[in-house]
């Protein structure tokens, strides 16, 4: 049993020490950059701020209470960290730790299965090694991020027969995002049907199941004007609800069949793969049962961003293919099977060293970290003066800004965007409207901009407080 003392002194305890902090300055780093988004930055920090000054957690970005998005309950534990000062770094920090607290159930789950100590070792570097995780903590803050060490800790816990432990870790999951509740539920009959878990399988199995009925049919469209998610949207080709498109998946199968057999798809399973290829057994695949949900979800999306490696949508598919290179690494050892790496015409090399290198080798291929010289640099030279435009924005008020620098200012009930498509219908509405000219931001273009500063300019009501770099600040004037 590893103690205070062994467990500071344990490697992969530096291991995620050393990834927290890496994570945690990397995506301080890139927010203060001005590279950070109002979707979905801005759309979580405003709704927290929110709930932790005790107000309605309405996001005005979204124009719907928060809870009606994901039902991410955890939104309400999170604002704790808010009252004892509000800050956005809370959700960077929270996202860097868990994150990088993945490595301990990961080396847990490794020696629990037979593991030596060098490659379970190995095994907690693939995991803090896995592109994907470098490149959601760059993708802003979405709170599934928390959900994937409290993954892996409930296949933990359900292996050491711990249900307490187990029903938390389940718990935390379905709190942080509704649709995580088809992990849990495929995970409950995985570990019912093929771990041999029986209680923790039924527990997951039923909670995952109940939960995505409630969330689904009642807490979401209860908080969102009676509509369901509007993640629905993206599979309009199978129907209009929950319902229409589960029952179209049975019925009319020929609408799927395109997409799962298609190059898109091909490429997607090929990079999440990649990064583990040679550590997998065709006899260990069980445990991406638990996977297929979210792996259909994403295959089926009319979004491609849900077939990378950049955005949130992989993570909760990453614990089980984890957990599959486990049994097959284990398999291995006691001789009940062969990796990919086992078949290979190669010299036997010491197998952990070998792990870590190719870990190492798909992060240098696929991680992001590139985009720190290149495309974050992009605004650099207004970067002093979209600060001090910040720093002149002095009150609550409401505020109209680009998706850049709406992160910045989201604490506050109102806060919208600079939409091309979408023009504000009544300026009055803001108290502050903060453009940059230079660099319009997501959904937004120049031209759009230049119109929008000439309509200010020639309205009474307002007044340039600021102008600098192509940076606007116009306030409402008081006396008007």
């Amino acid at each position: 049993m590893l103690t205070l003392k062994s467990l500071k002194l344990h490697p992969v305890f530096s291991m995620i020490v050393v990834a927290t902090i890496i994570l945690f300055a990397t995506s301080s780093a890139r927010h203060a950059l001005f590279h950070s988004t109002a979707f979905d930055l801005a759309i979580f920090d405003q709704a927290i701020y929110l709930i932790s000054q005790n107000q309605t957690p309405f996001s005005s970005l979204m124009a719907i209470n928060i809870l009606g998005d994901h039902a991410a309950f955890i939104f309400y534990p999170l604002a704790l960290l808010y009252k004892i000062y509000p800050d956005v770094h809370w959700l960077l920090f929270v996202q860097a730790i868990s994150l990088a607290l993945g490595a301990w159930p990961s080396w847990s789950l490794a020696r629990q299965a037979g593991l030596n100590e060098q490659k379970s070792i190995a095994v907690a570097a693939v995991y803090l090694l896995y592109p994907a995780v470098f490149n959601v903590n760059l993708f802003d803050f979405h709170p599934e991020v928390i959900a994937l060490p409290a993954l892996l800790a409930a296949i933990l816990a359900a292996r050491l027969n711990k249900t307490l432990w187990f029903c938390a870790a389940i718990v935390l999951v379905l709190s942080c995002k509704a649709v995580l509740s088809l992990t849990v539920a495929a995970m409950g009959l995985w570990l019912l049907c093929f771990d041999k878990k029986r209680n923790c399988g039924l527990i997951a199995l039923f909670l995952g199941a109940g939960w995505f009925l409630v969330a689904t049919q009642a807490v979401i469209p209860y908080f969102n004007q009676g509509r369901e998610h509007a993640g629905i949207g993206r599979y309009q080709y199978l129907g209009n609800s929950v319902f229409e498109i589960a029952i179209n998946l049975i019925l009319k199968p020929n609408l799927v069949l395109g997409r799962l057999f298609s190059l898109d798809t091909l490429e997607y399973l090929a990079l999440s793969l990649l990064p583990v290829i040679w550590w997998l057994s065709p006899r260990q695949l069980t445990p991406l049962i638990s996977a297929v949900p979210m792996l259909a979800m994403n295959i089926l999306s009319d979004i491609p961003a849900q077939r990378d490696l950049i955005h949130q949508y992989s993570i909760p598919i990453l614990p089980f293919l984890l957990v599959t290179v486990i049994s097959s690494l284990a398999a291995s050892n006691q001789q009940k099977g062969k990796t990919i790496f086992d078949r290979l015409p190669i010299p036997n090399y010491p197998l952990p060293r070998v792990i870590v290198i190719w870990s190492l080798i798909a992060f240098l291929a696929l991680a992001k970290y590139g985009y720190f010289w290149t495309i974050y640099l992009n605004g650099i030279d207004t970067l002093s003066a979209t600060k001090e435009a910040i720093s002149l924005v002095e009150t609550k008020g409401s505020v109209l800004t680009s998706a850049q620098i709406a992160p910045h200012l989201a604490h506050r009930p109102v806060v919208k965007l600079t939409q091309a498509d979408a023009p504000p219908a009544n300026l009055a509405e803001f108290d502050y409207i903060l453009l940059n000219l230079r660099y319009p931001g997501w959904m937004s273009d120049r031209a759009f901009v230049e119109n929008l500063i000439t309509q200010l300019k020639n309205n009474p009501q307002f007044q340039l407080k600021y102008q600098q770099d192509d940076i606007y600040l116009f306030t409402q004037n008081p006396n008007k």
